[in-house]
């Protein structure tokens, strides 16, 4: 029986005078990674990601499981959309803070003691409410999760300290990160319904807490990547250079935030705008999807966004991320109010989410760059408080018009707030202005 050939080995024959050699080695194609691939490539980026989506997720799961734990025990919506906006109002106040401490005496030693005190206040929540105690305690105890650190902030915080000096690698990894924001909030409110409605009310709120502080934990166990606190050297000695202005004094950062708090009424309104419009539909429980379209559009549109090299500035393309995010946004109106089909107002707001990770990531961009060394997580968190503030007024204005004229003009909300971000971004030349 002939001896058959070792893989990887060459055969040669003599065809008349010609000795023709054949290779029938393996062929291996090997293809250069992608921008993805080369940015987790570097040692340690995979370890903290995971460990911070892990952490990311419960901020999508927290206020419908006290929404759906408090309105299920008390019998009153109204109560529980007052203690989430007291929790929200809270955060505003206390995560700049927060986050100023994380960039003075890092990550790990702030955000675990923190992560701690939110989550206790998550359990103070639930036992008020599972013990019938009383309402002011129920606002007290929310109140207590503000502390929770913006984990996002503190993730993009550490790709900023690993990639100085590559602005493409930093473009695709804000890229990333915005998507990932947008996974987590497409599948937080789904997950905390799931648990709360297949179990128990309060399963939610205890699956976020575990979640919450386990990924935090794994998040601040890798110090390699953490960025070395601003009031000290990477070698742990006390430096003597002066602290950072403040982010709030950065040239072009306050019209930033403005347009984040624009920004944040169209995410606002067209929440509660969707879920109106459902409900009037006669598929109320269908709005959770119909808003996971959008999350998925924009989650869909960030990734490839961080594929793209531009050759111009992000302040250039900055108004024409805001203007397509605008011109979009009319597509759910014209569905809501042509139509009243709720199969393609799902359409259109799955197109429309689709600008909705390039202006974030553009604008993340460009706070990161306005923002003094030292102090980017407090800057970041700043635009974070932007935006919940602008939800807040969002919510409150589309639920003013869906009550007052009709659901389907609530559409008209989130127009109005872009079309505002639009206006900020062209007039105020902060915004378009590189920085120094």
């Amino acid at each position: 029986m002939p001896q058959q050939p070792a893989r990887g080995t060459r055969l040669f024959t003599v065809t008349a005078d010609t000795l023709v050699a054949v290779d029938i080695g393996p062929r291996t194609k090997h293809r250069p990674p992608g921008p993805y691939g080369r940015l987790f490539a570097r040692p340690g980026t995979r370890a903290f990601t995971l460990a911070n989506l892990l952490a990311r997720l419960p901020m999508g799961m927290f206020s419908v499981s006290a929404v759906v734990m408090i309105a299920g025990t008390r019998g009153s919506y109204a109560l529980a959309g007052a203690v989430t906006a007291t929790g929200l109002a809270a955060t505003a106040l206390v995560a700049p803070w927060t986050a100023r401490l994380v960039d003075r005496y890092g990550q790990a030693r702030v955000a675990v003691p923190a992560t701690l005190v939110a989550a206790l206040g998550s359990l103070a929540l639930l036992l008020c409410v599972r013990h019938d105690a009383p309402a002011w305690t129920l606002f007290a105890a929310y109140a207590a999760t503000a502390t929770t650190p913006n984990t996002g902030g503190m993730s993009r915080a550490r790709w900023a300290h690993l990639l100085d000096g590559d602005p493409d690698a930093l473009h695709t990894a804000n890229s990333f990160e915005q998507a990932a924001d947008e996974l987590c909030f497409m599948l937080g409110p789904v997950l905390a319904a799931f648990l709360c409605g297949a179990f128990f009310p309060e399963a939610g709120t205890l699956v976020g807490v575990a979640l919450l502080v386990t990924g935090v934990l794994a998040f601040a166990a890798q110090r390699s990547t953490e960025p070395p606190p601003s009031g000290r050297t990477t070698t742990g000695a006390t430096t003597t250079t002066p602290p950072a202005p403040s982010p709030l004094r950065s040239p072009g950062m306050p019209p930033l935030l403005a347009v984040c708090l624009a920004l944040g009424a169209v995410f606002g309104s067209t929440e509660v705008v969707t879920i109106a419009f459902a409900d009037a539909q006669g598929h109320r429980t269908a709005a959770g999807v119909v808003l996971a379209l959008q999350a998925a559009g924009s989650c869909a549109a960030g990734l490839l966004y961080g594929r793209v090299r531009f050759a111009g500035p992000a302040e250039d393309r900055y108004p024409w991320c805001v203007a397509a995010m605008t011109a979009l946004l009319i597509l759910p109106l014209l569905a809501a109010s042509l139509t009243g089909s709720l199969l393609l107002l799902s359409a259109a707001l799955l197109v429309a989410g689709m600008a909705t990770a390039p202006t974030m990531i553009t604008n993340m961009t460009l706070v990161q760059r306005r923002t003094p060394e030292g102090r980017l997580n407090e800057g970041m968190t700043l635009a974070v408080t932007a935006l919940l503030g602008g939800i807040a007024c969002g919510s409150a204005a589309g639920g003013w018009v869906v009550e007052h004229l009709a659901p389907t003009a609530g559409y008209g909300v989130p127009v109005t707030a872009a079309a505002v971000a639009l206006l900020v971004a062209l007039a105020w030349p902060g915004v378009r202005t590189a920085a120094a």
